[in-house]
């Protein structure tokens, strides 16, 4: 018992301490494209096999299959991203980099609980479900402003950054329910925190293109209009802090799934995660009117990003158990961004004035098709490993520079490895191969920008069963 609880304290520390470092980069659009060790090297797999006690985040009924009376998961994400601006029109490129608290490396949390009661078995975890992060400092041609309409120019330069961190956190309270040997119910209610970083550099080009279509309005507008010789609008709402956010704010969610053992062998799996409901993100920023004769007006005031909510998704899968050893997943998910990421909406207020902006986004429901297979080659040691492959759910006119998202495709390895009769330690890989997009919308860029971006990602965790 004295074990157990210094176990159980030493778990709740070293979730404080991760999440006091954790921010997240995400794939297939912006979420992770599994969760635990497990999933991840089995291509994100997770809706119809057992994979520790993340399989709350994906289908809570699986979390019958565990064979223990109790589990805890302690882990993280190590996540390293090559992300990239080139500006079309120059040839020049911007690369993110570390600059500051806010960007990568990064470190998501996995922590997660679950118990058995008879038919019961109850979970409560915390996660990194989403998040991107970029920085591309003060100096690229992204930080520069519009010289009589024709776009970024040498002598514009404002020395403001242009950067962004995003992240979600994800908090599930679960419970399953076995019907009987065959039919598996469960569900999730889950509490989610939204933090944002984010400092961005609208053109004059920009302004002009989105107030032509209605997408910018307020009273801000007239006086930067005023301005002898404007070069564009600067958003700032940014901490550089490990945690804390510019704008931030809590919502809920929850999940709904069932398991069915078609033979003693394979499975059938079903599950469906509700579109999150969150609260505005608020928080203090700074708007900055440039211009070439005074330079840089600072205004200090309110900002909300309203509607930042994650999508529905529906999951479906398969597992089957070819020989005592091989086990082999598929799963199916789509993915509905569509009613989620129409427009990105900020609003920001003063006391000398306000405006609102909404960045079009018109993002497509997405389908994602996983396999993943492990093999349990000694009584101590699986491996494992995947395949994820996922269809664009954003378009090109749409893109942002500063939330280049576009990931699609990934691979991945990881094993387990038994170190006692109650202890185990998993690991993966997964490897988002580079993807590219081009904007050549007025909306969002002053000149056609081509973002890049690929990714490699470790996990690590250790699993105490009881």
């Amino acid at each position: 018992m004295i074990k157990k609880k210094n176990l159980l304290n030493k778990t709740i520390s070293a979730a404080i301490l991760g999440i006091a470092s954790s921010h997240a980069v995400a794939t297939d659009g912006l979420i992770l494209e599994g969760f635990g060790a497990v999933s991840r090297s089995m291509g994100g797999t997770a809706v119809a096999h057992y994979v520790g006690p993340a399989s709350m985040m994906v289908n809570p009924a699986t979390m019958d299959l565990s064979d223990a009376t109790g589990e805890i998961l302690l882990g993280l994400d190590l996540i390293t991203t090559d992300i990239s601006a080139t500006n079309l029109g120059t040839g020049e490129k911007a690369s993110s980099s570390r600059h500051s608290n806010n960007r990568g490396p990064y470190v998501a949390p996995q922590l997660a609980f679950i118990r058995k009661v008879s038919n019961w078995t109850f979970g409560a975890g915390i996660f990194a479900q989403a998040g991107i992060g970029v920085e591309y400092g003060k100096d690229s041609f992204l930080s520069r402003g519009d010289i009589g309409g024709m776009g970024y120019a040498a002598d514009a330069d404002t020395g403001l950054e242009n950067a962004s961190r995003l992240f979600i956190l994800d908090i599930p309270f679960a419970v399953s329910f076995k019907i009987n040997d065959r039919l598996v119910i469960g569900g999730s209610l889950d509490a989610k925190w939204s933090g944002l970083d984010l400092d961005y550099l609208l053109g004059t080009n920009q302004l002009g293109s989105l107030a032509g279509d209605g997408r910018v309005s307020g009273s801000l507008l007239g006086l930067i209009g005023t301005l002898p010789d404007p070069r564009g609008v600067h958003l700032s709402v940014s901490q550089n802090k490990e945690l804390p956010s510019g704008v931030d704010g809590w919502g809920y969610s929850g999940r709904l799934g069932l398991l069915y053992k078609i033979t003693p062998t394979t499975k059938l799996g079903i599950s469906y995660m509700l579109k999150s409901h969150m609260n505005d993100l608020k928080g203090k920023g700074t708007v900055t009117a440039v211009d070439g004769l005074i330079g840089n007006v600072p205004i200090e005031g309110e900002v909300r990003v309203l509607d930042f909510n994650t999508p529905a998704k529906l999951d479906v899968g398969l597992s089957h158990q070819v020989t005592d050893k091989l086990l082999v997943a598929v799963d199916v998910s789509r993915v509905f961004w569509k009613d989620a990421w129409k427009d990105i909406k900020v609003g920001f207020s003063s006391d000398v004035g306000d405006v609102d902006l909404r960045l079009p986004q018109n993002a497509k429901d997405q389908t994602i098709v996983a396999i993943g297979a492990s093999y349990a080659a000694t009584p101590n040691l699986t491996v494992r490993a995947g395949y994820r492959q996922a269809t664009q759910p954003f378009n090109d006119e749409g893109l942002l520079a500063l939330v280049p998202g576009i990931l699609r495709k990934h691979a991945s390895l990881g094993f387990s490895y038994q170190v006692s009769k109650s202890g185990r330690f998993d690991a993966a890989y997964s490897h988002a191969f580079e993807q590219s997009m081009t904007n050549r919308s007025a909306y969002n860029t002053s000149s056609p920008v081509r973002s890049s971006m690929s990714q490699d990602n470790f996990v690590l965790a250790y699993n105490y069963s009881f």
